[in-house]
């Protein structure tokens, strides 16, 4: 991610729903940022919609910021509502699913 692509972001308020919008049959994401350290992402899911159980190296929270969520942990499968937040462990399968059109926002932590 280039610095010209976050300076909008950078030292001003945001409101986080405002982030990434909504758009039918998809799945939107916006990276804010990216460093060695880790990433936050905001994702936005049309109802439906959602991401293939896979894998990641690192720990990762997930912030539900609108509407709700089917996030299924190593075979468990758990209902997510906004305001609320869920920790994915390293190394865990995991898999989402917009049970209504929702937002979310991604923190992955990278060990070294």
């Amino acid at each position: 991610m280039t610095d010209e692509a976050v300076k909008d972001v950078l030292g001003v308020p945001l409101a986080v729903t405002d982030l990434v919008g909504y758009q039918d049959g998809s799945v939107v994401s916006r990276e804010l940022i990216r460093k060695d350290a880790g990433t936050v992402t905001i994702f936005a899911f049309d109802e439906g919609q959602g991401l293939s159980e896979h894998t990641a190296p690192f720990d990762a929270m997930v912030y539900i910021i609108d509407g709700e969520a089917e996030i299924t942990i190593s075979g468990k499968a758990i209902r997510t509502v906004s305001g609320e937040m869920i920790v994915m462990p390293a190394n865990a399968p995991h898999a989402v699913k917009a049970l209504k059109r929702f937002k979310m926002m991604l923190i992955m932590l990278k060990s070294s």
